[in-house]
């Protein structure tokens, strides 16, 4: 895998990851058309599918990162690459990339009917053939519930300088 392809993989595992570790106690703010009894639990019931999107991805769970996503999922990284389903996921399961844990900052949900914005920051470690890695990000995830169902549609990051 060249640099270039690193950056990419590391950029759409940011993302992912970062959502998805988001602690409960985060602050969240709801759309304004969600109700708020039943938006708490959208919010709650999200916030558990990304932990658990989370941990699949750091232990390369191929068959549960790809249920959580829609077949026309796209990531945007920080270059503006724009990648699919199939692509994204090979990314994370290439067996040179190890993602240290993590923790997620200024974690946010917001509902707007039948989607949902999941942002947040995040700082990764981990190595990739070997070498170490340090990524910072601000993220947003979109996902979208089609059939009764909540799955992530799309993911945009934007990199951020070192601290």
């Amino acid at each position: 895998m060249n640099p270039r392809t690193v950056r990419i993989v590391c950029a759409g595992l940011i993302v992912a990851l970062a959502m998805s570790t988001a602690p409960t106690s985060a602050g969240v703010l709801r759309g304004a058309s969600a109700q708020a009894g039943d938006s708490n639990a959208v919010i709650a019931a999200l916030t558990r599918q990304a932990d658990a999107w989370d941990k699949a991805i750091v232990r390369k769970d191929r068959a549960a990162i790809a249920a959580n996503m829609a077949d026309d999922f796209r990531s945007i990284d920080g270059a503006g690459t724009v990648e699919a389903k199939p692509a994204f996921v090979d990314g994370l399961m290439d067996a040179k990339l190890t993602i240290d844990p993590y923790t997620v900052e200024d974690f946010d949900v917001r509902l707007f009917g039948d989607v949902a914005l999941l942002s947040g920051r995040t700082k990764m470690t981990g190595r990739f053939d070997g070498k170490p890695f340090t990524s910072h990000y601000r993220y947003i995830d979109v996902y979208a519930k089609r059939n009764g169902r909540w799955q992530i549609v799309s993911v945009q990051i934007t990199r951020l300088p070192a601290p």
